[in-house]
């Protein structure tokens, strides 16, 4: 049998859309021989839906479209596909993998282990499944299971998060293949670390696998795809392409001889990149926007967040802003127009020396400049009122520039700085951002290398580096690492050899900042914890832990 894996990039909530989407793979596949065709999770709704699901309208009309528009389409094709829908005895939804065929849902499994770590709250929403049963389609018996039911193996994690090992109960029943419908977010590595443990499951069971995942961006979360069949000896058969959407064909039999060739792809840091670019695009696109502003200091993150943008949005949709004060070094100045230069996009100056002028006129009367973080951070606030307004005016999403390090110790300025739509690169470690621009310079110069060599400086006061408040990126980034994505304590990180006074300044520091991060625009989530919705801190809290 000839199966497809159909990788959809779904909108939440356009149900219209996503099955057009869906009937348009499906014709795909048909084409192509195929006898069944693979969803990945939700793939009508789009993941994660969030509240919509406690809108009673939404479910009905959900019901309805993919009675009257998706079932009839498998009058001679079977589809799988993952989707919502209501459980039969106490009417709660479930999140739920219908097969259909010849106009009829001939088979059914919801997701027995629902998250509710990091980034996910399922139980918010669903029941678990109560009982688990292969699908028979044709002469395949299938075991299908829903993208958290497979990341339960207990010979392959340290400590299984459940109780229930939904594959082994599967495996009980002698499929002839696994397949496992996923909207699994991205982080760097994920994909490794996805591909190590479902090989070690095709082994331990002697059984292949097809790995079917969602792809695109739903606000701060990016599904790389990467849908991927494994066979019975653990080797990677076919892979679908990351992060955009594609069909692949597998032959069935193939899959269970072992027959194909094995393929390993390498993740590197192009795929951070190509992750942020799809983040960006897809939340422009799917909210509706096409043109994006971002303020050119003539520094590192902004050069980077830019370059991105020219990537996701194209040149003609990016405006580059630089917004001098009379601390701004004539080099930061250049640096700003030689990249809008390089990257052939849209370029203005505003100066902001007259408004700063009128406001230390105002808040200091006659008496003369303090020099104060106050009068630092107006300097921000200034230019975000700049940017603005051209986002306002022009009908443009503004792009913050603020990077994960930055933001975790609060070195950046409410309503200035961190105004805007969306933040990129909130989730990208300052020594990352390096990474970044070498890899955007991979094959000729667009950041100018004088952005990238220079010591960073919010040039905010007279010669201001960021190393007069903080450590270097190098110290600070392995440090933010351990506390914030490892959640070590005080005492756990200075065992890792560094200094206690230090560590106890940048955990109080990452603390207090989180009134900030709050406020600020959602980030694309890129490492294994990001400051968002899978990080839910007090603000007002004294819990200072270990530290005296």
């Amino acid at each position: 049998m000839k199966v497809a894996i159909a990788q959809s990039n779904p909108t939440i909530g356009d149900i219209n859309g996503n099955i057009d989407k869906m009937i348009g793979m499906i014709d795909k596949s048909r084409a192509a021989g195929a006898e069944l065709v693979v969803f990945p999770e939700m793939a009508t709704i789009g993941y994660p839906p969030k509240d919509l699901l406690l809108n009673s309208d939404f479910i009905e009309a959900l019901n309805d479209l993919t009675e009257r528009l998706l079932l009839p389409v498998s009058h001679d094709i079977g589809i799988l596909f993952g989707t919502v829908t209501y459980d039969n005895i106490s009417g709660m939804l479930c999140n739920s993998a219908l097969l259909a065929y010849n106009g009829d849902i001939i088979s059914r499994q919801d997701k027995s282990l629902l998250p509710t770590y990091d980034v996910f709250d399922e139980a918010r929403y669903f029941i678990p499944a109560d009982t688990r049963q292969c699908m028979q389609f044709g002469d395949l018996k299938l075991g299908v299971s829903i993208c958290e039911d497979i990341w339960n193996d207990k010979d392959f994690w340290d400590r299984p998060r459940y109780p229930l090992d939904v594959i082994a109960e599967l495996a009980l029943q002698q499929p002839d293949m696994f397949i496992n419908i996923s909207a699994s977010p991205y982080h760097y590595g994920k994909f490794a670390l996805r591909s190590d443990m479902i090989k070690n499951i095709a082994k331990k069971y002697h059984t292949p696998i097809i790995y079917a995942n969602q792809v695109g961006a739903n606000d701060e979360l990016i599904f790389d795809g990467g849908s991927f069949c494994i066979d019975a000896l653990g080797n990677r058969a076919l892979q679908a392409k990351v992060f955009d959407e594609d069909i692949i064909t597998i032959d069935s039999q193939k899959l269970m001889q072992g027959t194909y060739s094995s393929y390993d792809p390498n993740e590197d840091i192009a795929w951070m990149h190509d992750a942020l670019v799809l983040g960006i695009r897809d939340y422009f696109h799917k909210t509706g926007c096409k043109k994006t502003v971002v303020a050119l200091s003539g520094g590192i993150d902004s050069a980077v967040v830019c370059a991105l943008a020219v990537d996701a949005l194209g040149k003609r949709n990016v405006l580059g802003l630089s917004m001098p004060s009379r601390y701004s070094s004539t080099g930061s100045r250049d640096d700003a127009y030689v990249l809008a230069k390089n990257l052939d996009i849209e370029f203005r100056t505003y100066p902001i020396e007259d408004v700063f002028e009128a406001c230390l006129r105002t808040f200091n009367g006659d008496s003369p400049p303090k020099g104060d973080l106050a009068e630092e951070n107006i300097q921000a606030r200034i230019r975000g009122n700049f940017i603005m307004f051209i986002a306002n005016r022009e009908n443009r999403m503004a792009l913050t520039t603020g990077n994960k390090s930055e933001l975790a110790v609060g070195y950046c300025t409410l309503y200035g700085d961190m105004c805007g739509a969306l933040a990129p690169i909130s989730d990208v470690p300052k020594t990352m951002v390096y990474e970044l621009a070498r890899y955007i310079n991979r094959e000729y110069e667009i950041i100018p290398e004088s952005t990238i060599a220079k010591a960073p400086s919010a040039e905010l006061r007279p010669d201001q580096k960021d190393e007069d408040s903080l450590p270097p990126y190098s110290v600070l980034d392995p440090i933010l690492h351990a506390y914030i994505e490892e959640n070590k304590s005080f005492a756990q990180i200075v065992a890792m050899g560094y200094e206690p006074d230090l560590v106890k300044d940048i955990i109080h520091k990452v603390d207090r900042a989180e009134f900030k991060r709050r406020q600020a625009a959602p980030g694309l989530k890129v490492t294994t914890k990001a400051f968002g919705i899978g990080r839910r801190m007090p603000i007002a809290q004294r819990w200072t832990g270990s530290i005296i």
